[in-house]
Formats: structure tokens, sequence, C-alpha cells
């Protein structure tokens, strides 16, 4: 009997992550089987190995294979797929159904990495409608870092405008910290001629934001009120997008630097989920004072990471990945990511 390798989390820690050795699958009706080349890893994957990706019921909590991002090649096609061949080179989608529009709980219950198995494996099936073609110029590494970071952060920037039109030309762009989400902002921000501020408490990593392009950098430790340097560098105008990575602890800052009828886009919350009782944020008074629009993003359809591709493709923007682990040290990948080292994105190379 054929196997294959996986990864998969009981979501009870890191340290519970296990390597073991599983059946093949073939794929069936509308299925291809794909070669996983690489996989990179965002703050999600961490949540659910540890038991916390709790804030949408439709996920539920089970034993996953982690991870959707993943670039592969396709070795099988199954039985009424026309769009794709052997030998193509794919990218994974994080929400398979979510082929256009506003994503709902249907799209969320069938999500890559939970509830369903994710692509931490040497082979996964998966639809044939939920890939996406991977730039050819592009490494397996840096093709894996679309799905969910660039995804995120193209919609931050463009999910407000229609199809096909992108960027801002001179808009002046907020970035908290420099995982995988903000640097992907900053690529795409540059590319569409937008101004760049970017956060973070390493002097290092404000200098490598620097070397790709940002306008501004703000060391929120030296500057913790980091909102007033927003306002200084734009000359009282602020930010007109905010990619608010954040949460808890940086809200109320974003509220404090936002332009008027600027938008402010919850991605994630790596300061907290909750404020403290003395901190609660008064987001209606907030939104109303400066005209605001607030976002939550949680990805976006398949149409428009399509749209986002040809964008990269133009520009010739190569992601930035920070390190690469082997397979076998996939564990030590996810503690990596989870200690905030990084710049950029972390990648497990598969195949």
């Amino acid at each position: 009997m054929a196997t294959i390798q996986q990864w998969s989390s009981p979501l009870k820690g890191l340290d519970s992550l296990k390597l073991s050795e599983v059946p093949a699958s073939t794929p069936g009706k509308g299925e291809v089987l794909i070669e996983v080349r690489a996989v990179s890893l965002n703050y999600r994957d961490v949540e659910v190995c540890n038991g916390e990706y709790t804030h949408h019921k439709s996920v539920g909590q089970q034993e996953t294979v982690p991870c959707s991002d993943m670039c592969g090649v396709i070795t099988k096609v199954g039985d009424e797929v026309s769009n794709w061949k052997v030998g193509d080179r794919v990218l994974s989608t994080f929400l398979p159904d979510h082929q256009t529009g506003q994503v709902t709980e249907k799209e969320l219950a069938r999500g890559t990495g939970l509830p369903m198995p994710g692509f931490l494996a040497t082979q996964r099936v998966f639809p044939a409608y939920g890939l996406v073609r991977a730039p050819s110029y592009m490494s397996d590494e840096e093709a894996s870092t679309l799905p969910i970071a660039s995804v995120t952060a193209w919609m931050s920037i463009n999910g407000m405008r229609s199809m096909g039109q992108s960027g801002g030309k001179d808009e002046y762009v907020v970035l908290q910290g420099t995982g995988g989400v903000a640097i992907a902002g900053l690529q795409i921000a540059k590319a569409a001629g937008a101004k760049v501020i970017i956060t973070s408490s390493s002097d290092a990593k404000l200098e490598q934001a620097k070397a790709l392009g940002a306008d501004f950098t703000i060391n929120y430790r030296t500057q913790p009120n980091w909102e007033e340097e927003v306002m200084r560098v734009t000359n009282g105008h602020g930010a007109d997008i905010i990619l608010e990575t954040g949460g808890a602890q940086t809200l109320k800052k974003s509220f404090d630097s936002i332009a008027f009828g600027g938008l402010i886009n919850c991605i994630g919350y790596v300061s907290g989920k909750v404020d403290a009782p003395e901190d609660r944020t008064n987001v209606n008074l907030l939104a109303l004072r400066r005209n605001v629009t607030i976002k939550g993003i949680i990805n976006g359809p398949k149409d428009r990471f399509e749209e986002m591709v040809g964008f990269y493709e133009k520009h010739e923007i190569k992601p930035v990945v920070n390190r690469v682990f082997g397979f076998k040290e996939a564990d030590q990948a996810f503690k990596f990511l989870a200690s905030g080292g990084h710049f950029g994105k972390v990648v497990i190379k598969v195949a």
C-alpha cells in the first residue's frame, strides 16, 4: 500500500505536533493529487495547534493536519477536471469554496488546516476549483507564501475597491510589525505608489523594511505614542489605510492616527484579544469622529487572489522568505514563528 508522511496536531500545543505515515489518497471526481513542494506558516497555524482558533463557531475543534498555504505540483487528475493537467504548479486557497464576494460561515466551515486537513504532508488531494496558478518567476518557497498573508494584505489595501482597481497613488498606509501580512502589504503598497509607514520594536527589522521601500519607520518601544509620529510624518493628514494586526493594545492608536474617511482593517491581535478594563475603546465614538470605516478581514475570495497574482507578475514582486525549515523540522518552524523573531515569512520545504 502506498503511503505518505504528514504532520498532525491534536490542538494541545506545539509540542503535541506529530509526524506519521498514513495511506496515500487517490483523487476523486473534480479533485487532483498534489505533490506538496513548500508550505508557509501563518499565525493562524500556531493558534490552531494551540487550540486557540475558536472565534469562528462553524470551524470547531478537532485533530487536524495543519497549514493552509502551499505550493505544489499536480501529479494525478481525477475525473471531470479539465482546467488542470499533470505537471501544473499550483497554489492552495485557504477557503476553497470562497470563489467570489463576501465570505460566510459556509465557506469558513471548510477552511484548509482546520476543520479540513491542511497541507503539512508530502501529498494532498484537493478540489480542482480551489487552486490558483503559481507565478512562474517565483520559487516554490516564495510562491507558498501567497495564499493567506499576501491575499490578506491585498484585500486590506484593495478589497474596498472594484476588481481591477488596485492601489491608491500617494495614499498613506500604516503597517504594524514586520510579519508576513505587513511585509506583503509593504510590497503591494509600494508597487501601487503609496507611502508606507511601518512599526516594529526592532531597529534592525525597520532597516530591512527601509530597504524594501518603507518611507517612514517607527520603533514603538522607543516611541510608544507612535500614533503621534504617524500624524507628524503625514503633516496631520493621518493614515488612509491601516493594517491593524496588533489588536487590544493598538486599536485605539489606530483610531488616533487614521485620516478622515480612512480604513482600519482588523486582521490580527498579536498584542491580545481583550483590552484591560481601563483601556476600553469606544469604537462607536472613534469611528464617528473621523468618519472611519473599520473592517474585519478574513483573507479573500479566489477571484481576488488571481487578480493579486496578476499584480505581482506585472510588478515582479518577490515575497520575503525569512527562513526555510526542512519537513522533519516542521515543529521547530512553528516554534520559531511563535517566538516572533521573523521578518516576512517562515517556510517549510516539503519535497
